[in-house]
């Protein structure tokens, strides 16, 4: 396998956004992995793709070729603009005479194919998409048109194909990613797409996760994922065998508001609570955790636990109180404090540790301070988002 010169552990997909060429494609391998456990789920169901390029979409090539394993009612699929190598792909589908004249032949727009059956035409055995360009040639039962707009997911054309839909699948653009949840909630979809972890922290996503509408997938939440880059993009992690670039991006994940087993399992909690591991926050009426396994397993009062622990979140087990920044607890102190750069004064001064949980600094533990009182000089650390929970049933 060839490797590229330039690696990178981790790139945003919001820079991506902003370039001419943002067209990121998730990887097949990392679809089969995680969808193998939603099947009973998509019995019967209609699956939607509104942010796929049904030339070039992975999520549209597993529910096409998948479509009977599944036991799909219908698939959707929308390109979310114009497919960069549609032009190049025209000839697998056929010339404009096989489709509806007021249908055209899609170069310059969106796309936009409806399938509703499957089966392998071509007679060897198995199906694959050139079984599905035979089909769409033939136009039977299937449909294959152009948009009228671009593709956007907030259009009206899409709005329609949207109410269609049971459920959504898709990997949507990270720097629309609220708008995105906000229409699936708006319209009560049931959905499974990937997104940026740190999306836990906005406010209305963490609004989903505290009221049981939104839990991460089957994937682990530290893992991160690889997708297909466009060939002009300068920052990724190799090429692949089929010559294409890969880049990691480490901040992502699978949300979902289907059923999700691991979430209904318990947290095996182990160890006992000890005052002196752990340490309270200064400006908040809890204790800090700085791992989910170190939870402990008899304390009955307010934890403030990384943002992973939602991942392993069972409703059942924990109670999800609020989220560790300003606008979303109410701090209890209200000291001017001078922000600290490595530990040195840089002579900037916040209030309230820029709207975060902290606790006293300790030099055994901590590298450097981030904050000095100025009226006491007692240093403190800040502590990154944190989640503040109850235990249910806590242990004796």
């Amino acid at each position: 396998m060839k490797k590229s010169i330039k690696k990178t552990s981790n790139i945003t997909l919001k820079k991506a956004n902003k370039a001419k060429n943002d067209e990121f494609y998730t990887q097949l391998v990392d679809i089969e992995k995680e969808l193998k456990h939603y099947k009973k789920q998509f019995e019967g169901k209609v699956v939607y793709c509104n942010c796929d390029d049904p030339f070039e979409s992975n999520f549209f090539k597993y529910f096409a070729t998948n479509f009977n394993a599944l036991g799909l009612k219908r698939l959707i699929a929308t390109s979310y603009k114009p497919s960069p190598i549609a032009n190049t792909q025209l000839g697998l589908f056929g010339n404009d005479k096989t489709l509806a004249k007021v249908k055209g032949r899609p170069k310059a727009t969106a796309n936009k194919f409806i399938i509703n059956e499957v089966h392998d035409i071509d007679g060897d055995g198995a199906f694959d998409i050139r079984d599905i360009a035979e089909q769409l040639k033939a136009n039977k039962n299937n449909e294959w048109s152009p948009m009228d707009n671009d593709g956007d997911f907030r259009s009206e054309e899409s709005v329609e194909l949207l109410k269609q839909a049971d459920i959504v699948v898709t990997n949507p653009p990270f720097s629309l990613f609220r708008n995105y949840i906000a229409q699936l909630t708006e319209y009560n979809k049931k959905f499974l797409i990937i997104g940026n972890t740190n999306a836990i922290t906005y406010k209305e996503i963490f609004k989903l996760i505290k009221d049981d509408n939104l839990r991460t997938g089957y994937t682990n939440f530290n893992v991160g994922m690889f997708f297909e880059v466009p060939k002009e993009w300068e920052r990724y992690h190799h090429i692949n065998d089929d010559g294409k670039k890969i880049a990691r991006v480490s901040t992502s994940c699978w949300f979902t508001n289907l059923e999700v087993e691991k979430h209904k399992e318990d947290i095996v909690l182990y160890k006992k609570y000890k005052e002196d591991d752990y340490p309270n926050y200064e400006n908040y009426e809890a204790i800090n955790i700085s791992k989910v396994q170190e939870i402990p397993m008899n304390y009955k009062k307010k934890m403030g636990v990384p943002i992973t622990f939602v991942d392993k979140h069972n409703p059942d087990q924990f109670e999800i109180i609020a989220l560790g920044i300003v606008g979303s607890i109410d701090f209890n102190k209200n000291k001017k404090m001078e922000v600290l750069k490595e530990g040195k004064p840089t002579g900037k001064f916040t209030v309230n540790a820029k709207g975060t949980l902290y606790r006293k600094y300790n030099p055994e533990k901590d590298e450097y301070p981030a904050f000095r009182d100025i009226e006491t000089d007692n240093l403190y650390s800040s502590i990154y988002a944190r989640i503040i929970i109850k235990n249910k049933k806590p242990q004796k």
